[in-house]
């Protein structure tokens, strides 16, 4: 299995496709197939039969999973999509970066 750098709960902007220029929040990382399900990107719309979940049943959006590759991870510095670094720091903590100013994004 793969290393992302991008994580559940990160704030990304969609890079590629319809969505493009979109933020949201990673709500589900699958790992195995290398995508991500961002908050309020890629609906798509779905017809349901009545069940507990929709007792109503008939057409409803679902949040689709998007490819890793077209979504890239929120600087809090930059205000922008950049690529993301991980380095050790001296006191041994790893930490991801982001490459473009150097500011700290998050301590793992």
């Amino acid at each position: 299995m793969k290393k992302f750098s991008i994580k559940r709960g990160d704030e990304v902007e969609v890079i590629r496709g319809k969505d493009r220029g979109k933020r949201g929040k990673v709500r589900k990382l699958l790992a195995k197939e290398g995508k991500v399900v961002v908050e309020g990107i890629n609906i798509m719309k779905k017809a349901t039969r009545p069940s507990r979940r929709y007792p109503q049943g008939g057409i409803v959006d679902i949040e689709t999973p998007l490819d890793i590759s077209k979504v890239l991870l929120l600087c809090p510095r930059c205000n922008r999509g950049v690529r993301i670094g991980r380095r050790v720091l001296e006191d041994g903590t790893k930490t991801r970066y982001c490459k473009k100013c150097g500011e700290i994004v998050e301590k793992m």
